[in-house]
């Protein structure tokens, strides 16, 4: 792994599609020309800056977004509609739309990067219109990292279950400070967290998530399984905490072995949870998914500059 010290620059961009206006930050070193692509989609509680850019003083390891920057890749992490700074519709925000945004800012990112795919790195909720997005997009991504995701049978998911009307009759709901620290200590032991950490987390998402969309809340609980393994046709890792309460190997391992892509890896990160990339594990964490990564851009490279 390489230490935190490179010239990382961050942008900030606009993205229009169907009357709705997407928020996307981006971070890289100065020189961002030909470098991989990773966009990062976030989950359902959390926008992407705030899920992926956690700035602590002292403790810089915790920002996936500076350590992918750091490691050569120009690193992309929208907002869903209905997230941070992007629209806040109306109505229900669901999985399928959230599929759409994606497939709208990745076309956006490689237009103004003259790019031909990216890989892709779904968190949580991230991983269902994510897997939904490359069912309907394959030939725009090289590489998919599905990062905590869920199943029919996953724990959380059937605390969520009783909560349904609750999610049908409002859109939004207004999570407190105390509220967003709970996901770091379900089932997963209070050691594996940096209390420092975790206040500072709930302190940018309070700041940022001032009414949080219920719309992925209501698919998770009454229309999984969203994606379809045999569809993910390209190299594909799937990686979750050992105290994940939304993946474990029960549910994902036989997704996993329906996967076609013979490419494909599953990992299991020990010292952590759902919140993995900001805990204990967060650092072996990250040496398995740029791994994972730097392979499939060695390869595309090697095609692209016609040495193979």
């Amino acid at each position: 792994m390489q230490s935190l010290n490179c010239d990382i620059v961050s942008s900030e961009h606009w993205v229009e599609h169907d009357g709705i206006k997407l928020y996307v930050f981006e971070k890289c070193q100065e020189d961002s020309f030909r470098k991989p692509i990773v966009v990062l989609a976030h989950g359902s509680a959390t926008a992407g800056k705030e899920s992926f850019d956690l700035q602590v003083p002292g403790k810089p390891s915790y920002s996936l977004m500076d350590f992918l920057a750091n490691e050569g890749f120009d690193v992309f992490a929208l907002d869903i509609r209905g997230f941070g700074r992007s629209t806040h519709p109306d109505g229900h925000i669901t999985t399928a739309d959230a599929s759409e945004d994606l497939n709208a800012a990745v076309d956006y990112v490689l237009k103004i990067k003259n790019a031909e795919k990216i890989n892709l790195l779904g968190w949580s909720w991230g991983t269902q219109y994510g897997g939904m997005f490359i069912m309907n997009h394959p030939e725009k991504v090289l590489k998919y990292v599905s990062y905590a995701q869920m199943h029919v049978d996953s724990a959380d998911l059937a605390k969520r279950r009783p909560k349904i009307e609750t999610f049908r009759k409002n859109l939004y709901v207004n999570i407190p400070e105390a509220g967003w620290k709970g996901r770091f200590y379900s089932m997963t032991p209070a050691e594996v967290n940096d209390p420092d950490i975790v206040d500072n987390y709930a302190k940018a998402a309070t700041h940022v998530e001032f009414r949080t969309p219920t719309g992925p809340q209501l698919d998770m609980v009454t229309i999984m399984p969203m994606v379809n393994p045999r569809l993910l046709s390209i190299p594909t890792m799937i990686i979750h905490g050992e105290h994940d309460d939304v993946a474990d190997v029960e549910g994902l391992l036989p997704f996993f072995k329906q996967i076609p892509n013979a490419y494909k890896r599953y990992a299991i990160i020990p010292d952590a949870g759902h919140m993995m990339h900001l805990q204990k594990g967060h650092r072996l964490f990250q040496h398995e998914i740029v791994g994972f990564l730097k392979d499939a851009v060695e390869v595309e490279i090697t095609v692209r500059d016609g040495a193979m």
